[in-house]
């Protein structure tokens, strides 16, 4: 009875075992692992007379003949190996019917990742066999892609081989108008569909692509601006007052690295049109760095590192025309508060008092008297009416943020602006900022810096005015060549206590003072200088010794009259003269008070 019993356990073990696919442990025999590998339950789609689907199993026999056991001792407890996985799936597919092979393949992504499903396997010879073939259709079409990539962009012309290939600058094509791009685009073949369908940047782009297909080189000039995450950067333009555009060219770190370039630089490189998947253009050689050579960039000495000194030599504003009187707002300007090279330079102007006026005509003498000169005029938080007759009226580079713009283009503009003076300084060249104003570009600051917690009067922060005062701290003439001039406006009277704040911190920072009288200008008496209180430090490195002498008399003899007074009286005398040097002249000391 005993021998049957032991019988009937083990042929129920066997069935359990089978079923399951896990060892099981019966009572008197050997403990054994049986590990079953079998592939799980296939549905196989058929359809009946009816055309009705019906759903069948794969029979028990053909079930068993996908599977294989392996007994495994448990002292042993070897793995399944590959070599066995691999012939299980061999006789799992030699076993199933070619119908029910190609409904295997097509439904066995579902049936292997169906849940719940029982003696599902963990490695699976099928899956792995789809996967490679994925991995090899990718690479195909990947290597069939890239091939395609070189045939449609080409090489870039070589410019020291073809020094005479004709050169297209995306820096001229940003300024062009969307007319004028497509004009283009039509002269070079361009569908006119696509021409109507493309935005000004896909146009230019496409415009470039043809152009470097022709065998001509693409290049780009503008100021770099690097990233300070990244450190790579980006090559800005003026006419977008140096703020990000979709027509920017990208310039790589280790490119900057290698050749020493800064942000504020004025590069001259080749680049490239952008590929597929690239929003911009690169960089591809570094041709020139601020109209210089490149190996200058990492000879030439930090600014912070160079000498400061007075100013001594005068920026003069009186232009001398043939029988033509000169402009008297600067024959003021030059003999009583002359302008030196590398001065900081206030413009102290009440609302409505001519202050834009008088920057215009020393910007126009500026340009006039001293070609030599780089002069940039920066408005900050101006009117855009303003920023256009300043355009149309002044031979210089104009960079604005109007009023409607946020206080952080503002901040962006002006750093632009003064890295890029600094480059030009490196380089041993004169640079004159003329800003407008000092006073909005600290309200863009005191708006932008992280809170400090302590708050001055009218509702400056207390690290608002580090940034404006560096700023105007830049200024300076260099004892190894070159200087930065800033002239600036500061904006009092405006009723605000901020704006008076901002002044009594700048206002002994300058080395210079032009003040404008209300009084004078509600007057109509043009130029509204006051005389008495605009003046210069150290005058005396800028004046000839015959003039200076000249002018303190003046100052003496007039300095008994009130501002207002002494200020008409004697812008009075000097519109009778056409000069300067006339009115010095023809000017009797003794008999000047009457």
């Amino acid at each position: 009875m005993s021998d049957n019993k032991d019988a009937i356990n083990a042929e129920e073990a066997e069935k359990k075992v089978k079923k399951r696919g896990r060892p099981h442990k019966s009572e008197g025999t050997e403990q054994k692992k049986v590990y079953k590998i079998s592939k799980p339950r296939v549905r196989i789609k058929k359809k009946s007379s009816d055309e009705e689907v019906k759903e069948t199993e794969i029979s028990e026999t053909e079930q068993e003949a996908t599977s294989t056991e392996f007994s495994l001792t448990e002292e042993n407890n070897v793995s399944i190996s590959q070599d066995a996985a691999e012939e299980s799936a061999e006789t799992a597919l030699s076993a199933v019917s070619e119908s029910s092979a190609e409904e295997l393949v097509k439904d066995e992504k579902d049936n292997m990742n169906a849940p719940g499903e029982e003696g599902q396997s963990e490695e699976n010879p099928i899956e792995d066999v789809q996967k490679e073939k994925k991995e090899g259709r990718e690479r195909y079409s990947k290597g069939k892609k890239n091939n395609k990539r070189k045939e449609e962009y080409p090489q870039e012309v070589n410019l020291d081989e073809n020094p005479d290939a004709p050169r297209m600058y995306i820096s001229v094509l940003a300024v062009k108008s969307i007319d004028e791009i497509r004009a283009m685009a039509r002269e070079m073949g361009i569908a006119e569909d696509v021409i109507l369908d493309s935005r000004k940047t896909e146009l230019i782009y496409r415009i470039m692509r043809m152009h470097s297909a022709s065998g001509g080189a693409l290049m780009v000039e503008g100021v770099l601006e690097i990233i300070q995450d990244g450190g790579y950067g980006y090559i800005r333009y003026s006419i977008n007052n140096y703020l990000p555009g979709s027509e920017d060219v990208y310039i790589s770190t280790p490119m900057i690295k290698q050749k020493g370039l800064k942000t504020g630089d004025l590069v001259h490189a080749q680049i490239r049109a952008p590929r597929e998947g690239e929003k911009a253009a690169a960089v591809i050689r570094v041709i020139s760095v601020n109209n210089d050579d490149v190996k200058m960039a990492k000879l030439r000495a930090p600014f912070d590192s160079l000498t400061p000194l007075f100013a001594d030599e005068r920026l003069h504003l009186e232009v001398i025309k043939d029988n033509e009187p000169s402009d008297l707002s600067c024959r003021v300007v030059d003999l009583f508060c002359p302008i030196g090279k590398g001065q900081r330079s206030l413009i102290v102007a009440p609302p409505r008092t001519g202050k834009t006026v008088l920057m215009q005509k020393i910007a126009n003498a500026i340009t006039t008297n001293h070609p030599e000169v780089y002069l940039i005029v920066l408005l900050i938080d101006e009117r855009p009416e303003e920023v256009t007759d300043m355009k149309r009226n002044v031979n210089a580079e104009v960079v604005a943020s109007t009023f409607d713009e946020v206080a952080s283009h503002h901040v962006r503009v002006a750093e632009m602006v003064i890295e890029k003076a600094k480059r030009m300084v490196e380089y041993k060249k004169d640079v004159v900022i003329l800003l407008d104003s000092i006073t909005r570009l600290a309200r863009a600051y005191n708006q932008t810096v992280p809170a400090s917690g302590k708050i001055l009067s009218g509702g400056v922060d207390s690290n608002a005015l580090h940034m404006p005062k560096r700023f105007f701290g830049a200024a300076r003439n260099i004892e190894q060549g070159g200087s930065l001039t800033i002239i600036s406006t500061a904006l009092i009277e405006t009723g605000s206590r901020m704006d008076e704040v901002i002044f009594e911190e700048f206002k002994g920072t300058g080395n210079n003072e032009i003040v404008l009288d209300r009084k004078m200008a509600d007057n109509r008496k043009f130029p509204a200088i006051n005389i008495k209180k605009s003046g210069t430090r150290r005058e005396d490195l800028l004046l000839p010794e015959d003039v200076l002498t000249r002018v303190i008399l003046l100052r003496s003899a007039f300095g008994q009259l009130d501002d207002i007074e002494m200020s008409t009286t004697l812008i009075d005398k000097m519109r009778k003269n056409n000069n300067n040097k006339e009115f010095l002249e023809s000017m009797n000391l003794a008999t000047a008070r009457n």
